[in-house]
């Protein structure tokens, strides 16, 4: 099928920034895109050739949506399966398919396919209702700690929590969720794997990611990550396996834990470009984003590897501000050797949102992770 400077039509679902850095690359083909996204402030809206505000969870709305279009693909994953499934019974081309979004999209499902598929995670139970939580840990059936997680709709950090002690439940949702066993780990994980229609397969290197100890936000992530080369081989053999067991097409984020004793648990995975591979767009031959692209049309894959040494903060609302965004001393940290800034188009900022990123390149990854330091104390994202 001819793609380029051609009728043929992408559809993504999801306006987010993932699909504005999805859009550089389908601008830079000459692809025709359709957006479709519940808000007429998503990121997206500049960089589509026609853009539809309606319900990602509605089964009407997609599945209209979805027939206009030659290809559909995901840039978040809370979308509606059912109309998903409806289009690939009609030949609409589905990218991840509605199987595999329905495996992911619940994690207390997710988890349970870990382990069908003899796939190493954290010990877990499973629970309808969160008082069953409550009567699980009054009965001995449940120690503390342990972390809990919302079955649907997490996302940056929201739906998962640590849970220390009773009183820590209060305020969570009240529906399905999951309680997982508290893993003392030596570092969080991640590999990107990206298979197309054909089967093909290329991962990206093990990337390290360093979390904000409040909002469980990344904010930092290092690539290649500062692992030993057998710890690095076991991760991209997870990735691996993970990959096979969903059969998936595009690209999986794979997250996991290494273990004190260098063992790899997965956390969860994500069927589409993720924030731990953002630095791809400077540091790698391809990026995520292409990536993404050239598998869902089952073009060649790309080549993974990195130019050389990237480092991604991420630019979060500051803590106490909501309103119209402004970017503080962004001027100054553009003086940083290596330094490029990535604005996502959100012009509301809150605390913790996700408002951009900043990707450091450097040869010297210590010297990279320096600038990284120095750009998170630098720039501030506050309200005018």
């Amino acid at each position: 099928m001819n793609y380029f400077s051609s009728n043929f039509k992408l559809g993504i679902l999801g306006g987010g920034q993932l699909g504005k850095m999805l859009l550089y690359n389908t601008r830079k083909f000459d692809i025709q895109t359709y957006v479709l996204d519940n808000s007429n402030e998503a990121p997206s809206k500049i960089a589509c050739d026609k853009f539809v505000k309606g319900d990602l969870l509605d089964f009407d709305t997609v599945y209209n949506f979805g027939k206009q279009v030659d290809v559909l693909t995901i840039e978040i994953e809370n979308v509606n399966v059912d109309a998903l499934e409806q289009l690939e019974n009609e030949n609409i081309k589905v990218y991840p398919s509605s199987k595999t979004l329905r495996q992911i999209q619940n994690k207390a499902n997710q988890k349970l396919f870990y382990v069908d598929h003899n796939l190493p995670t954290a010990p877990f139970s499973r629970f309808a209702y969160l008082s069953e939580i409550e009567d699980a840990i009054k009965n001995g059936g449940l120690e503390l700690p342990f972390v809990w997680k919302a079955a649907r709709f997490g996302y940056d950090g929201n739906g998962v929590k640590i849970v220390k002690q009773l009183s820590d439940l209060e305020g969570l949702p009240a529906g399905e969720c999951i309680a997982e066993e508290m893993i003392p780990f030596k570092n969080e994980l991640a590999v990107i794997v990206a298979r197309n229609v054909s089967g093909d397969i290329k991962t990206y290197p093990v990337v390290e990611m360093e979390f904000h100890p409040e909002a469980n936000q990344v904010e930092y992530v290092i690539c290649p990550a500062r692992i030993p080369d057998d710890v690095a081989k076991k991760a991209q053999d997870v990735a691996l396996k993970t990959s096979e067991a969903f059969n998936h097409v595009g690209l999986l984020a794979v997250e996991m834990f290494q273990t004190q004793d260098d063992q790899i648990l997965i956390n969860e995975v994500a069927p589409r470009p993720h924030n731990s591979g953002h630095q791809t767009i400077e540091a790698s031959f391809t990026s995520q984003f292409e990536q993404h692209l050239r598998a869902i049309l089952d073009l060649p894959l790309g080549e993974t590897k990195s130019k050389v040494g990237g480092i991604m903060v991420n630019l979060v609302g500051a803590e106490g501000h909501t309103g119209n965004v402004l970017y503080k001393n962004i001027e100054t940290i553009m003086t940083f050797e290596g330094v490029t800034p990535h604005i996502y188009g959100k012009k509301q900022t809150r605390p913790f949102r996700k408002m951009g990123h900043v990707t450091i390149v450097n040869e010297d990854l210590s010297k990279a992770r320096q600038i990284a330091e120095k750009v998170k104390n630098t720039i501030q994202v506050i309200s005018e």
